[in-house]
C-alpha cells in the first residue's frame, strides 16, 4: 500500500500521538469515523431533487 510499512506507519501515529496528545485523540478517531460513515453514506443515497418527469407521475397529476 504506497510502499508504507509497519515502522513508517508507528512513526505516523507516535508524531500524531506528540502533535495532539493521548486525551485528543478519541475524539479525532470518532470524528473521523462519523465523516466516513456520512460520506459512505452520501455515495449510497439517491440524488434528493429529480428534475425528469416520469410516466407514472404525469399519469397520477392528469387524473384528478
Amino acid at each position: 500500500m504506497f510502499g508504507i510499512g509497519m515502522p513508517e506507519l508507528l512513526v505516523i501515529l507516535v508524531i500524531i500521538l506528540i502533535i495532539f496528545g493521548a486525551g485528543k485523540l478519541p475524539e479525532i478517531g470518532s470524528a473521523l469515523g462519523r465523516g466516513i460513515k456520512n460520506f459512505k453514506k452520501a455515495t449510497r443515497e439517491p440524488n434528493e431533487i429529480d428534475v425528469t418527469p416520469t410516466a407514472e407521475k404525469t399519469t397520477e397529476e392528469k387524473k384528478p
